[in-house]
């Protein structure tokens, strides 16, 4: 399995370098990294099987990687690129299932059932417990006004994030306990920043 890892490593880096728009400023090759650190990091402290975490860690390779083609709907892309890369690969049929599952988990609003479902659900969202997490909302605030036309003053953006942060929760056990704690510092430095 580590030689598919390895594969899929080399295959979304080349795909996401030569594929992703310079207009995604938050769904770059940055966050594949970044979610892909973090659920290695969440799985690890979740304690999954070593079959459990190669899925995990192929499924968010993958799990943005439609953005190359489209903005909404870009888990379905995902899925498509995920699924014919793996048959080619020879992965067994409930090996690439569990994979899409798992890309297909991380929709908005996200609905994980199975334990590397919700790990991979909190290693996409992992960056609202960073302290640099400022950066990662401009991000995605500039995205939003390019591909969704969607314009916010400074103060209706404020409490947009306010109230995704402060409504959002956590999966997985180390989530809960760990990743909470920091994004709740965010939360209220946002509340002190700015009249909400």
């Amino acid at each position: 399995m580590n030689n598919l890892l390895e594969s899929v490593n080399r295959y979304m880096i080349l795909f996401l370098s030569e594929n992703l728009s310079e207009n995604l400023s938050f769904h770059d090759i940055g966050h594949t990294y970044n979610v892909v650190d973090a659920a290695r990091e969440i799985g690890t402290q979740s304690n999954l099987s070593e079959e459990s975490m190669t899925v995990l860690l192929v499924a968010a390779w993958f799990h943005d990687c439609g953005y190359a083609n489209l903005y909404i709907g870009h888990e379905e892309e995902s899925k498509k690129i995920a699924k014919n890369f793996l048959e080619n690969f020879g992965c067994e049929k409930d090996f690439v299932d569990t994979v899409l599952n798992c890309i297909d988990s991380t929709k908005y609003p996200p609905k994980p059932s199975s334990l590397i479902e919700k790990v991979l659900c909190d290693a996409d969202l992992y960056h609202l417990a960073l302290p640099n997490y400022p950066k990662y909302e401009k991000a995605i605030r500039q995205e939003f006004e390019i591909y969704l036309g969607l314009a916010y003053t400074d103060q209706e953006w404020l409490v947009k994030n306010y109230n995704f942060l402060k409504d959002h929760e956590y999966y997985t056990d180390y989530g809960k306990k760990i990743l909470t704690k920091f994004k709740e510092v965010n939360v209220q430095l946002m509340n002190c920043s700015e009249q909400i």
